[in-house]
């Protein structure tokens, strides 16, 4: 039978089982065996990685023509403008590509969220908000990208789910066995 895992990915662990001296790979957090990372987070990004051994399964989710829904929740730098939510609705440029068109909303009130290790930075005369963004693809830094280019950059980024797969209560480093029928 084919595994399908949610794992919670702290903050500085890279989304595979082996990487350089002194970097925090999934190999510490004893997930099963011939699982794999369905994508990526990068060492920067928190939240929900899926893990399976199901080939076809994660060609079908990673393939961009399927435009399955990925959720974040983005802490910027800034408070968007109006008009800073609805360009990065409608799409941006990054590197000569447009990203697709994708669903944005200010979280008010903030979300409650674990602190992180380490903290991010604090500018006492700058306010943070946080976003909530849902994209249809997953350029690599892609939502990065885009708050940066209007202007309010990423300070933290939590991803919260995948499809109907939802990160919950699921602890940080804690994960647990799904169904396919969870994601789809």
């Amino acid at each position: 039978m084919p595994q399908y895992i949610a794992f919670n990915k702290p903050f500085g662990v890279l989304s595979q089982f082996t990487g350089e001296e002194g970097h925090r790979t999934l190999a510490e957090f004893s997930l099963p065996s011939a699982v794999y990372a369905v994508g990526r987070l990068d060492r920067d990004s928190e939240g929900l990685l899926l893990l399976s051994d199901d080939g076809q399964f994660i060609k079908k989710l990673l393939d961009p023509d399927n435009g399955h829904e990925r959720t974040y929740w983005v802490q910027v730098e800034g408070v968007p403008t109006k008009e800073a939510l609805q360009t990065l609705e409608r799409g941006v440029t990054i590197k000569g590509y447009k990203t697709r068109p994708s669903r944005v909303r200010l979280l008010t009130p903030e979300p409650d969220v674990p602190p992180r290790e380490p903290p991010i930075r604090y500018r006492r005369k700058i306010p943070t908000s946080w976003l909530e963004i849902v994209l249809t693809e997953g350029k690599n830094r892609q939502v990065r990208r885009m708050t940066a280019a209007v202007g309010f950059p990423t300070l933290r980024l939590i991803r919260r789910a995948i499809g109907k797969l939802q990160l919950g209560g699921l602890e940080e480093g804690e994960w647990r066995e799904v169904r396919r029928a969870d994601i789809f």
